[in-house]
């Protein structure tokens, strides 16, 4: 929202400077992004009034041009297109100075005296675009001061509001947030209802009266639209960021500014019939002002007479009922709509208006009659005409209420830790426009129509806390006596895996919980995902199931720009809808592409399924919670044969493999990309440290080669081993995997290594012996294992 300092104040005369008003608004939550002055800083330019034009005698493109000051005429040379006789506009005399450093000086311009110039508005930091000369109306006075003419100096604050701070979109909220921070009287914007001349009336109807319970609207007759709009309220539209265009449209855009009532008028000769306020008929167009043409859904709201929708209600008119130099009769609408209703629809359209920006907020449900009535008076006194009378067409069942809210001291005091006396917060309330009645402990305050905000005590806290200023609240410790929260010691914090695997050369990554649909299909596992009613974007439209798309994506990013080796992980939530619950987990992602190691004279290896496996495997060791087991497993987006399961403690906790390389070709990775996707809680939940004693007594090693069928895998080896329960059995190694001669097809010899020790004596050969049988008839039994000769 930008405001003209000079506008604020003529509804808050206070004495206060730019600095103080920009500080006072910021500290009571209305944060001022910007302050900048309203156009160059001149002195000497005055109102010139242009006499005669005759050609240059030595250029096509320039004229000479006799101009009066009221006292003086002065010989300018001037290349502006639109200079005429008769044309009033700014003129600097010489000696004048234009912006910091810019001076007018006595100059000969291709052989011709000029002495002076006359300005565009651009010359003179009016305006952005260059439109030739800046014409003044005929009526200002010729030498007149053109700074007072336009009532400069003058600053523009550009407000920065929050969404429930709708009221102060308009000069008139923010003179009354000024009014209670300095303790100004505000002026109130004449409103006076304006007599009808006429009995024309034009009916209206609300179909969708939730949406509009409150439609206020005035015929006027005989206007003459070609009327100039003022230079006063050209000057402050403005300086509030809306070019003028026409006298009506910039009425209607001045009520707006002025008092937070967005307005629309029609040409009354191109409505046919009744207008009703309803919901758009599906498939329904309307081509807008700006030319763009909506194809409308039903859940829109638009203004319509018996033919076509005319407007979007809420956010912009349509083209073909819009106010044009023929139009003669003129129909006023000031309405109230449904903030709920209006919203988003402006976004659905790729649209942004001032009006939308207001009515999505939150719209003084109260104000719709006496902006119709100043909108009237300004259309009379600027353009004339003949007006009818106001009508008010409403649904009261559908119309919000005032809310009442109980304040009492106690919560003030326990809250803000002040105490105020009673006087002094009935005060600030009823500057604020609250109805305000003293109670026995406190206070009964009705919020005033404006405030949509206001709901709760804490409401009204906050406003207090607002005037009396946030800088002067007293400052405290927490009162509360605070515990050091107990760490399970059977708990790994996750800090710690994420610790491990940035030692292990892997970078934390943060990815959207949205994941691009087409994406997690290709690397899902055939399960739709929970699709987003309202995505920020096409390709962000699904929860994500998995930390793979996220991940996958990331590494592209990478590639794309010429990464040689990525190495990620990511933690956070997973998403799985079971019927109509929302399943939420916590995963850990893994994903290595590339070179094992950064570039070296020694090779450039690239990552390969072990490197993965050995990273998972240290994550089973951090947090001591049990050693980890794998087994072959399967995943659509995995390449068959480099893909393992992965269970802790007999329960499966993930998926560890290649991405499949048809899926990489389609993805345009070159190189392998290897990625774990596992369940996080069993990874942190470990065991508590416990004390085991040394034995004294030496270990013995024996090698064993066993021949199996090729479908045997090690885990199931290990598993065999262990199902013996000897705690003497310290370990089982594999170190060599044999197939060939002497070893039938099919089969594969397995050479592993124990590692045997008993804790209380010596183990002697007999015991030895009877552990290494005892092993080999276990694999016999489970694996069908022989000892190979």
């Amino acid at each position: 929202m930008k405001a003209s300092i000079s506008w604020l104040k003529s509804l808050c005369p206070t004495d206060l400077s730019i600095d103080d008003i920009v500080r006072r608004l910021t500290m009571a939550g209305l944060e001022v992004d910007g302050v900048e002055p309203a156009s160059k800083p001149w002195t000497h330019v005055v109102v010139g009034e242009v006499l005669s034009v005759t050609q240059h005698p030595d250029a096509d493109k320039l004229n000479v041009c006799e101009v009066t000051d009221g006292e003086s005429t002065y010989q300018v040379v001037c290349g502006a297109t639109n200079v005429r006789a008769g044309l009033k506009v700014p003129f600097a005399r010489v000696g004048a100075v234009i912006g910091d450093d810019f001076r007018i000086q006595q100059a000969k311009l291709r052989g011709v005296d000029s002495h002076g110039m006359l300005c565009g508005a651009d010359e003179l930091g009016l305006s952005d675009e260059r439109d030739g000369l800046m014409e003044l109306p005929d009526h200002v006075v010729t030498g007149s001061d053109v700074a007072d003419l336009l009532s400069l100096p003058d600053h523009v604050v550009e407000v920065d509001l929050t969404p429930n701070r709708g009221d102060c979109l308009s000069i008139t909220g923010l003179a009354r947030e000024l009014g209670v921070l300095s303790q100004t009287t505000v002026r109130t914007v004449d409103c006076e209802a304006v007599d009808p001349e006429s009995d024309e009336t034009h009916d209206v109807h609300l179909s969708a009266p939730e949406g509009c319970p409150c439609y206020v609207g005035r015929v006027i007759e005989h206007v003459d639209v070609t009327k100039p709009t003022p230079m006063w309220m050209v000057e402050r539209l403005r300086r509030s960021g809306i070019r003028s265009i026409d006298a009506i449209v910039d009425i209607t855009n001045y009520v707006m500014l002025e008092l937070g009532q967005p307005m629309h008028a029609f040409d009354r000769d191109q409505l046919v019939g009744e207008i009703d306020v309803r919901m758009a008929h599906p498939g329904e167009q309307l081509v807008l002002l700006d030319g763009k043409t909506l194809t409308l859904s039903d859940d829109v709201l638009v203004i319509a007479d018996q033919e076509k929708a005319l407007a979007l209600a809420g956010i912009m008119g349509g083209e073909h009922s819009g106010i044009s130099e023929r139009t003669t009769t003129v129909f006023l609408e000031s309405a109230y709509f449904d903030p709920i209703t209006i919203a988003g629809k402006a976004r659905r359209y790729g649209l942004h208006t001032d009006a939308s920006a207001r009515f999505e907020r939150g719209v003084d449900w109260q104000l719709a009659e006496r902006a119709c009535q100043r909108a009237t008076a300004l259309i009379l006194d600027i353009c004339g005409g003949v007006p009818g009378p106001v009508m008010i067409t409403d649904n009261e069942q559908a119309l919000p209420t005032l809310q009442v809210v109980t304040l009492t001291h106690a919560r003030i005091k326990q809250q803000l830790k002040i105490e105020l006396a009673s006087e002094t917060i009935q005060q600030m309330l009823q500057a604020l426009g609250f109805d305000v009645d003293v109670t026995s402990d406190g206070f009964r305050c009705v919020a005033p129509s404006w405030r949509f905000d206001i709901a709760i005590e804490q409401d009204l806290i906050e406003e207090i806390a607002r005037i009396y200023g946030y800088n002067n609240l007293p400052t405290s410790l927490p009162a509360q006596a605070l515990t050091m929260a107990a760490v399970p010691e059977a708990e790994t914090p996750l800090m710690r895996l994420k610790h491990y695997l940035v030692d292990q050369d892997v970078q934390e990554a943060v990815t959207y919980s949205f994941v691009d649909p087409a994406m997690q299909a290709l690397l899902g596992d055939g399960v739709q995902g929970v699709r987003l009613a309202n995505p920020i974007a096409s390709n962000l439209a699904e929860m994500r199931r998995s930390l793979m798309p996220g991940l996958v994506e990331a590494v592209r990013h990478n590639v794309n720009r010429q990464a040689p080796r990525v190495r990620v992980f990511e933690t956070g939530q997973c998403f799985v809808s079971s019927g109509d619950q929302l399943d939420q987990s916590e995963r850990l992602g893994i994903a290595l592409y590339g070179q094992q190691a950064p570039l070296h004279f020694s090779g450039d290896r690239l990552v390969d399924f072990f490197d993965l496996k050995g990273i998972v495997d240290g994550l089973g060791m951090v947090n001591g919670g049990g050693s980890l087991s794998w087994s072959s497993g399967e995943h659509p987006a995995l390449a068959p044969g480099q893909t393992a399961r992965v269970s802790m403690n007999g329960q499966s906790i993930g998926i560890v493999g290649r991405l499949h390389p048809r899926l990489a070709r389609e993805l345009d990775l070159p190189k392998p990309l290897f990625l774990a996707d596992l369940n996080l809680s069993p990874l942190l939940s470990g065991q508590v440290t416990a004390f085991k004693a040394i034995s004294r007594y030496p270990r013995v090693l024996r090698d064993l080669a066993v021949v199996v069928d090729d479908s045997i895998a090690w885990q199931q080896i290990v598993d065999a081993v262990e199902s013996l329960g000897d705690s003497r059995i310290q370990s089982v190694e594999l170190f060599d995997v044999y197939r060939g001669t002497g070893v039938p097809e099919g089969c594969q010899s397995l050479a592993l290594s124990l590692s045997l020790q008993d804790p209380e004596k010596t183990l002697d050969d007999v015991a030895i012996q009877e552990m290494v049988d005892q092993v080999v008839r276990t694999l016999g039994e489970q694996t069908g294992a022989e000892l190979r000769g």
